[in-house]
């Protein structure tokens, strides 16, 4: 192995015919990748935190595991994981960025963040080689998307502390396209994306899989056609699962005329884009030798063979700053390894992520991701982009709500045949569903992650014990 980590010539690019970033890595027999790149990053990775990291040097001592006990991946696999939690833990115990830093204050290029929306807010101090790193990997999967130079990227989500905009980014600009860094959030702003996109002429877009519908949507309002007035040959996701959904897939395709490309893992695995599709569309790899990931059997924290589902669990490979290992992610996944057309021989998740641990919720006794219900939604001719998921409970029983609305001008039998399909669908899922037909744009819409459960269980509870 060479250098760790690892520097990338900035002036590098490939031929503009080459489909590979790097073709021999990319290519490469996954045994001998997972042996000459993977495994020496991964030990130099874990030596590094060892040495500079006091959050890992007491997490490792306490588990009696030590890096040089790591000669292989199955090895690597008696590693403890680390939890969010424990990372919130630790920057209070240890404030602003934890125990987990790793390099002086000085090296530091960069804080982004969590919300906090969900707890306390988690602080990212990015180093200036990381963010190099990052934007190099970004880029190497972006090529790999279809993405050229002669591109322009619009990037359609929140410059804030959210990582995902600052990524795409990043990423753009290493791949010497040129970035349309426009935003999200601010009142009016979809209205003026509108009529720079119809300007410019951006031919790719990041976002949101919601935002890009509700920007379809809004665009129609105004008298402009996303398919015949935007240019979109590329549209590229993160921040929810949608993108990896297939009806959520073909419409934003039939509503653009581009191809759409799932992406994403978690502010706290920047480069995120590691879980990112290639231009196939057939599921996100698993850019192995870039972030080390894996799908675990939660109950031995081992990784389940190709084929099986289980939780993702990310590994850094390049950070010198708040570098992860083995951190527990927890969306729901099935991998295959060698079945993508691209040629790339990393994992595959054919599925994409169809579930996340902190959006699957249980409903008398069977367990419900969010994204099952979208899929048979949004096949459906007549319905809307927005819906809502609202469990509520009458008595002692939960009942599962789905809150609907139908496309502008559509007859009202029309709609109550799409209410009635979308219901018997679900329920031959075994899912006891009411299907509420809401009037046209009642439902809130969404320059961001949209909120599709109102879980209200713990009203009915407290009014009980009340």
């Amino acid at each position: 192995m060479s250098a760790w980590p690892p520097v990338y010539d900035p002036d590098y690019y490939p031929a503009q015919d080459e489909p590979y970033w790097n073709r021999a890595v990319e290519t490469m027999d996954p045994q001998e990748r997972e042996e000459k790149v993977i495994l020496p990053k991964l030990r130099a990775q874990l030596e590094y935190c060892y040495a500079h990291s006091p959050f890992y040097q007491r997490k490792w001592d306490a588990a009696g595991v030590h890096p040089g006990d790591v000669k292989s991946l199955a090895d690597f696999e008696g590693f403890p994981l680390v939890t969010k939690d424990e990372i919130r833990a630790d920057q209070a115990a240890h404030p602003p960025f934890g125990s987990n830093v790793c390099v002086d204050p000085i090296r530091l290029g960069r804080v982004l963040g969590t919300s906090g929306t969900t707890g306390r807010p988690t602080a990212f101090g990015v180093s200036r080689d990381d963010m190099t790193r990052i934007a190099n990997a970004h880029a190497r999967v972006m090529w790999g998307m279809g993405i050229r130079r002669e591109d322009i990227v619009f990037i359609g989500s929140f410059f804030s502390l959210y990582w995902g905009s600052w990524g795409a980014l990043v990423g753009t600009e290493r791949l010497g396209a040129t970035a349309f860094p426009f935003g999200a959030g601010v009142p009016g702003q979809t209205e003026r994306a509108i009529e720079w996109m119809q300007m410019v002429k951006p031919t790719v877009f990041y976002g949101t899989p919601s935002y890009s519908l509700y920007l379809a949507e809004r665009a129609r309002e105004l008298g402009v056609d996303p398919l015949r007035d935007f240019n979109f040959r590329i549209m590229f996701f993160s921040g929810e699962p949608g993108a990896g959904v297939p009806s959520t897939k073909r419409r934003i395709e039939q509503t653009f005329g581009a191809i759409c490309l799932d992406s994403g893992s978690t502010g706290e695995m920047s480069p995120w884009m590691s879980n990112g599709e290639c231009a196939e569309r057939r599921g996100m790899h698993f850019w192995q030798d870039l972030v080390y990931s894996e799908l675990v059997d939660l109950k031995t924290n081992r990784r389940v063979p190709y084929g099986g589902e289980g939780v993702t669990v990310y590994t850094h490979l390049e950070r010198d700053s708040q570098p992860m290992i083995r951190f527990l992610a927890g969306d729901i996944s099935r991998w295959e390894i060698g079945t993508c057309a691209c040629g790339r021989t990393y994992p595959t998740l054919p599925r994409g992520i169809y579930g996340r641990a902190d959006d699957m919720f249980v409903v008398r006794g069977e367990n419900v991701y969010p994204s099952a219900i979208e899929d048979e939604l949004r096949a459906i001719p007549g319905f809307g982009d927005e819906y809502r998921i609202v469990i509520t409970r009458e008595r002692t029983m939960d009942e599962l709500i789905v809150q609907a609305e139908p496309l502008p001008g559509l007859e009202a039998g029309e709609a109550a045949r799409i209410q009635k399909t979308l219901a018997d669908k679900l329920k031959a899922k075994g899912l006891r569903t009411v299907v509420q037909m809401l009037a046209p744009g009642s439902l809130a819409r969404t320059e961001f992650k949209a909120k599709r459960i109102v879980d209200q269980r713990d009203l009915y509870d407290e009014l009980a014990q009340g």
